[in-house]
């Protein structure tokens, strides 16, 4: 009998999350209600400190809102990382504005502050770094360069609910911050983002965004989206915030035993001061990355992804913002990197099987 596949991800739900979604249908108040509030509130308890929270129905709604309610728009340039998921440059795009890319330090894959600076125009409103992967960006760095030059912070934490540096929490350092529930996310809500706010003037404007412009019913004070959080997700994600804690632990004690006993790979590098919280488990591989990725799968029956394989400023939706531009260390980035499975789901076994595929595959020059 062979082993059974291993794969990248697995989402976790459980009973309680079935019996929370029965709950409210039980209830008959589907949309938005009185679990979307308390949903926000604990995830404001539990992640950020009790800054004030707003549910939306993706993290990219979440992104796109956030920078809206600031102010971004047309005649505004955001600094953004180009390896990420499109959904951040997306988001700066969709509001008029124009995303300028820069490049990534190689070892945590976070906006380099030195190709920050260097981007920085009169038409600079914001800088967005990602915390990738579960690792936090280099804030302290790029707040110091937002503060010389009057700009703001805005936060992509898709991938880093519980990630900190020097013992602040990702999610308190900018206006806003945005955490995906999408389901791999390290927890979820069926899907879903949230918003960490700076203020209530700030909240207040998501808030109107994501309800078609209204704070009370059919009084429209601007134009808005209906990017709401139904009760459902929300009753979904107040179960997971109980278990993200153990799940969280569960992912950094398997990526400290892939740390140990991987060879012949670069294995994931963790700033001093930072928690990283590994959304992935990320190496590189110098040599035919895509050749690895397929004996993983059909030599060992272990899953792997790749993100990002194409940058977003060589994306075809995205490149009109970056004509002719190099970024070295962001297309080495592309080239190489492969996350390995690190979800709570692992068992002992499954993690000897990942170090035993990845080491034997590195030592055959795969």
């Amino acid at each position: 009998m062979t082993d059974p596949f291993i794969p990248p991800a697995k989402p976790l739900i459980g009973q309680e999350e079935r019996e929370a979604v029965d709950r409210v249908l039980r209830s008959g108040m589907i949309a938005q209600g009185p679990e979307v509030a308390a949903f926000e509130q604990e995830f404001a308890d539990h992640f950020v400190d009790g800054r004030v929270c707003v549910a939306v129905n993706s993290g990219t709604a979440g992104q796109h809102l956030g920078q809206l309610a600031a102010g971004v728009g047309p005649g505004d340039e955001v600094i953004v990382p180009s390896f990420t998921f499109a959904a951040t440059g997306n988001s700066v795009a969709l509001t008029g504005a124009t995303p300028v890319f820069v490049d990534i330090e190689p070892d945590t894959f976070g906006l380099d502050p030195a190709a920050v600076e260097n981007a920085i125009t009169d038409k600079t409103k914001a800088i967005m770094p990602v915390h990738l992967y579960g690792h936090p960006a280099r804030m302290e760095e790029l707040q110091g360069i937002a503060s010389r030059h009057g700009l703001e912070i805005y936060e992509d934490a898709a991938q880093a609910h519980g990630a900190s540096l020097n013992g602040r929490k990702v999610g308190t350092f900018g206006r806003f911050a945005m955490f995906s529930l999408y389901p791999t996310k390290n927890m979820t809500s069926g899907e879903g983002g949230m918003v960490s706010c700076d203020s209530s003037e700030l909240a207040r404007n998501v808030k109107l965004l994501r309800n078609q412009g209204m704070e009370k019913q059919y009084e429209n004070e601007v134009l808005g989206f209906n990017a709401r959080m139904t009760d459902i997700h929300a009753a979904i994600g107040r179960e997971q915030l109980k278990k993200v804690d153990a799940w969280t632990e569960a992912r950094i004690s398997n990526a400290e035993y892939l740390t140990k006993n991987l060879v012949g790979v670069d294995t994931p590098k963790v700033a001093p001061g930072a928690v990283h919280v590994y959304h992935q488990y990320t190496i590189r591989v110098a040599e035919d990355r895509d050749g690895f990725v397929k004996a993983l799968r059909e030599q060992f029956g272990v899953g792997s992804g790749v993100y990002y394989p194409i940058p977003n400023h060589r994306l075809p939706s995205l490149k009109q913002f970056a004509p002719d531009l190099e970024l070295p260390e962001t297309e080495r980035a592309a080239r190489e990197v492969l996350s390995l499975p690190v979800h709570p789901s692992l068992t002992a076994a499954d993690l000897d099987r990942i170090v035993s595929a990845v080491n034997s595959l590195a030592e055959a020059g795969r």
